[in-house]
């Protein structure tokens, strides 16, 4: 398993008018150690604007591979199409084909999605449709990663709609298609799974917590992002993400859980809207290493 860091970390937030350049990203992420980079299907970095084309696109596989750098995922930019609109459904379609061109031309294994719309953006009625209607544009998708040889994978959050814990199997399930997994985020994880922040109806609480998350998503994790909480919301909208030991995820026990369940190629720190994360780069991989070390499977 190998560990990369999102290259969003510099870019969204408090970052959006100062973001680090892709290339300051590699360097630092290159020198501190980590193996890979999550790349950033927004601007200012991998957008299909950016890298329309072939040319692009290789130059950006040559300065990944001369930092040494591997590719662990994704990001991609779909905020402009929700994909619960069913009107939108053929416009979403070609611009996700257009991203896994991307994905499959610079060697991505698998792009992150995510449901656009905000909690609270649809009635009770509206919702049980989107999420039927979703679930099949969601297959349709995954289908075509499957041509394109890359995964389709899910995060779901508190800043995005269908976020409890069995809305987010029950849609799994509703997609049904061996190339559409989830991403397991574990500030996430908490804030859904046992803050039950903004979620639709009847608060669901998992009392075993990440771990009981964990076991519910056995078998279903497709890429993971790992990153400390102190349990509260950035802006009123997605989970606060911070640092190792400066959050009240328990590690001790969650380290050897994730490492049973989630034996997957990469790892990727995250730490998305934090302020001071160039300062964390070099603290973050060694306090993540370390914990692998002494939280054992």
């Amino acid at each position: 398993m190998r560990i990369s860091m999102g290259a969003w970390s510099f870019t969204f937030g408090p970052h959006a008018t100062t973001p680090k350049s892709l290339d300051q990203i590699c360097e630092r992420l290159s020198k501190a150690g980590y193996e890979g980079i999550e790349l950033c299907g927004f601007p200012p970095h991998v957008s299909l604007e950016a890298y329309p084309g072939a040319t692009e696109r290789a130059q950006l596989r040559r300065m990944l591979s001369g930092y040494g750098l591997g590719i662990s995922s994704y990001s991609a930019d779909l905020t402009l199409v929700n994909p619960l609109v069913r009107e939108n459904r053929e416009r979403y379609l070609d611009r996700f084909r257009r991203l896994l061109d991307l994905c499959a031309d610079v060697g991505s294994p698998s792009i992150r999605i995510d449901t656009v719309a905000a909690p609270g953006s649809l009635s009770d009625a509206e919702y049980h449709q989107a999420f039927h209607h979703l679930g099949d544009l969601w297959r349709d998708c995954a289908e075509l990663g499957r041509q394109a040889k890359v995964m389709l994978v899910w995060e779901f959050e508190p800043g995005f709609i269908f976020n409890k814990p069995s809305e987010v199997v029950a849609l799994h399930d509703k997609v049904g298609h061996p190339w559409f997994q989830l991403v397991f985020d574990t500030a996430h994880a908490y804030v859904c799974g046992v803050v039950a922040a903004r979620q639709h109806g009847r608060k669901e609480v998992l009392p075993g917590g990440i771990n009981e998350f964990l076991e519910l998503l056995r078998g279903r994790i497709g890429a993971v992002h790992v990153v400390d909480t102190d349990g509260s919301l950035y802006s009123d909208e997605t989970s606060t993400h911070r640092p190792f030991h400066q959050g009240i995820i328990p590690w001790r026990v969650v380290i050897p859980e994730m490492l049973a369940t989630c034996p997957l190629d990469w790892w990727c720190v995250d730490l998305s809207f934090y302020p001071e994360a160039w300062g964390a780069v070099e603290s973050s991989l060694a306090d993540l290493k370390q914990m692998l070390v002494d939280y054992p499977r």
